[in-house]
């Protein structure tokens, strides 16, 4: 079996593609600033030789969308191939499409002129931003600035599971692989499966993308960050982001989970989170 180095191993994604290596009798080696399996810092050249020993294939989640880490990957990529690394994937965002020149952008640019053998992956929102992220309710009520706009919404444990088939087959060299649910519904609807779900009573508000960028602001949010999501938004509100992508179909021969199928599963968690 082989060594998987997974930068990012303790957040969403990275947490869940260890579990599936795992299970699957491969090594999995967590990379983080503390607390991990090995020291890793984007900030710190040093750290990234000694992570990269002894191993096969490497996930990379980047340090933000908020600055230009480009630099850092072209180096952590140079360190690689001097490893005898063989394979990087990269989890991308498919909104990079919104924001050309942006943080993610400029890291995709990087991987492809990279000297080991790369796949991106460009998944669509997450459902589980529900429940762990940006539109958890907040006093019943999940505000966005997206009116009536859809999101094929992805389950993560989808998204995972597409990760741990391309990490460990070649099959998906050089492929940017784009990923997404099997159907794009809107705010208004992904609150009410929610409520259903878990027995409670949700309501989505549209904020103006002005309100929006002051309550990121007041939040102490990276200017970068801000602009970053402001584009992602804002193609859910122009209906730029609906399309569907059969990533999920392609690498693992299933559709992707639904929404509702994801809410359904996923209702006790979210009494508890919420």
């Amino acid at each position: 079996m082989n060594t998987y180095l997974i930068i990012g191993g303790t957040g969403k994604v990275g947490g869940r593609l260890a579990q599936i290596l795992r299970k699957t009798s491969h090594t999995v080696r967590i990379a983080s600033r503390s607390g991990g399996d090995v020291r890793f810092d984007w900030r710190d050249y040093g750290t990234y030789r000694h992570a990269l020993v002894g191993v096969d294939g490497v996930f990379l989640v980047g340090p933000g969308s908020a600055t230009d880490w480009s630099e850092n990957l072209t180096e952590l990529l140079a360190a690689a191939k001097m490893e005898g690394v063989g394979r990087a994937v990269f989890l991308s965002a498919r909104a990079v499409e919104f924001l050309p020149g942006g943080a993610v952008d400029l890291a995709e640019g990087a991987l492809r002129a990279g000297p080991i053998s790369w796949t991106i992956l460009r998944p669509t929102h997450f459902a589980q931003n529900f429940t762990e992220a940006m539109f958890a309710p907040v006093d019943g009520e999940v505000r966005a600035p997206v009116a009536h706009g859809t999101e094929p919404f992805i389950d993560i444990e989808d998204l995972a599971e597409v990760a741990a088939a391309v990490l460990i087959s070649p099959s998906y060299d050089g492929d940017t692989i784009e990923i997404s649910g099997p159907s794009a519904i809107s705010f208004d609807e992904a609150v009410a499966l929610l409520g259903q779900h878990a027995g409670q009573a949700f309501t989505f508000v549209h904020e103006l993308p002005a309100q929006h960028e002051v309550r990121l602001g007041e939040a102490g949010t990276p200017e970068g960050y801000i602009a970053w999501r402001m584009a992602m938004l804002g193609a859910i509100h122009r209906g730029d982001d609906a399309y569907l992508s059969d990533g999920v179909q392609r690498v693992l021969g299933r559709p992707a989970t639904s929404f509702s199928d994801w809410a359904r599963r996923e209702a006790a968690s979210f009494s508890r989170n919420t």
